[in-house]
């Protein structure tokens, strides 16, 4: 069978069709961010604990974790360990290294750590104000930063 250039045509109702469900869907979503319908949020709860921290990569390719107020060595994550905490701080200084900050020198500002009086878990970024809620990945791995706050600088 040869094709030509008409048999390779969409059929007009399917185009149109198309077209209207792009249209509501977008009427849909502008509707409801203008009037907040549907908006999730997390209600309003205060910190019980917090700590800034930064991290500092070392030579052996392992990670210290500091306190940023007195710099005193809370915890050294050994090379090719560390996934959930590797990956944390990747995701929260994507901007920084891409973005509009664009450096390739390690952050010299704190993150910081705070566990709410709702029992979550969130580590913000204080220059970009980007926040990971950290319960959202599981136990285990929250508990990898639950560790900084309790742990005593070494």
């Amino acid at each position: 069978m040869r094709y030509t250039m008409e048999s390779n045509i969409v059929p007009r109702a399917m185009v149109v069709g198309l077209a209207g469900v792009l249209v509501l869907t977008m009427a849909i979503a502008s509707v409801s961010r203008l009037t907040g319908a549907y908006v999730v949020t997390m209600p309003p709860t205060h910190a019980i604990a917090s700590r800034d921290l930064r991290f500092e990569d070392r030579a052996d390719r392992g990670i210290d974790v500091r306190d940023a107020t007195t710099g005193a060595l809370i915890a050294t994550v050994p090379p090719k360990t560390g996934g959930f905490l590797r990956g944390a701080m990747r995701g929260l200084l994507y901007d920084f290294r891409y973005g509009l900050h664009r450096s390739d020198e390690a952050p010299d500002y704190p993150f910081h750590l705070t566990r709410w009086a709702d029992g979550r878990l969130s580590l913000e970024d204080s220059k970009t104000h980007r926040t990971l809620e950290l319960e959202a990945f599981g136990s285990t791995n929250e508990q990898v930063f639950a560790d900084f706050l309790e742990r005593a600088p070494r």
